[in-house]
């Protein structure tokens, strides 16, 4: 029996990486999807190779009429939102001295305001219509800790870990289940990008810092999308009904809590 048989989610930043992956996994255990991404050629390119169980939306999370006009038009196409996952986010490196307001402000927009606001508007949706929901915030092991070159996105990923506890003691009150998973390194199209902040500031070739982090997993590798989705489909499921506010590592075994 599939999981998430008639449910519905929205998806932020879906449509490509870990969100994309986890649309493939819940519309294989029985859910339809909303691909939500700033790119919306790209999420109807996503959604098209998913099939009749999956739309795409426009979507900037750092725009509030944005964020409410695709939870509408999820709504509209899907009947009502069942599940979100909150998994749109940038990352930017620099040392403490270096870092801009300019870069503050944009990372923050999206990993931290983008997360709250998408999250207060699908909550208020759930509430109105009853039934409770779920509601996957995407932190990361970088929330867990500082690191020297990632400061604002270390602060950022900590406060969708603090975000996660106050909202799921919030609105568990009204059924709605709020909780995050922290992968580690995920491999994939974006560590390009990271790679590259890495060569610039640590002055390593191309490809050395991923192959770096890779061998300091415990696990032996770099995780990759597909090593996510058990726990997304957990999250969503009716098997995590008495889980609240709490954020779950995904990450080989780099940090233990």
């Amino acid at each position: 029996m599939n999981r998430l048989s008639g449910k519905t989610a929205l998806i932020t930043g879906a449509a490509r990486g870990i969100g994309l992956e986890f649309a493939r996994t819940y519309i294989a255990e029985g859910a339809r999807v909303a691909i939500g991404d700033i790119n919306i050629d790209r999420a109807q390119a996503a959604a098209k190779s998913l099939g009749d169980a999956a739309i795409a939306v426009t979507m900037d999370v750092t725009q509030q009429d944005s964020i409410d006009a695709a939870v509408v038009e999820t709504i509209e196409h899907l009947g009502q939102i069942d599940i979100l996952i909150n998994n749109a986010a940038i990352f930017s490196a620099a040392p403490v001295t270096e870092i801009t307001r300019t870069d503050f402000d944009a990372v923050f927009a999206i990993n931290v305001s983008g997360v709250l606001f998408t999250m207060q508007a699908v909550a208020k949706h759930m509430i109105e219509r009853g039934g409770g929901g779920k509601i996957i915030n995407m932190a990361s092991q970088a929330g867990r800790r500082g690191e020297p070159l990632v400061a604002v996105y270390c602060a950022t990923k900590a406060a969708v870990i603090s975000l996660t506890q106050s909202a799921g003691l919030n609105l568990i009150e009204h059924g709605i289940n709020v909780n995050a998973i922290a992968p580690g390194v995920v491999d994939g199209e974006h560590w390009d990008g990271v790679d590259a902040f890495f060569a610039k500031y640590e002055n390593k070739p191309l490809g050395q810092k991923r192959k770096e982090v890779g061998e300091a997993v415990p696990y032996g590798r770099m995780g990759v999308a597909g090593d996510l989705t058990g726990m997304a489909v957990f999250l969503a499921s009716e098997e995590s009904d008495y889980i609240v506010a709490q954020t779950y590592n995904v990450d080989g075994g780099q940090w233990m809590s």
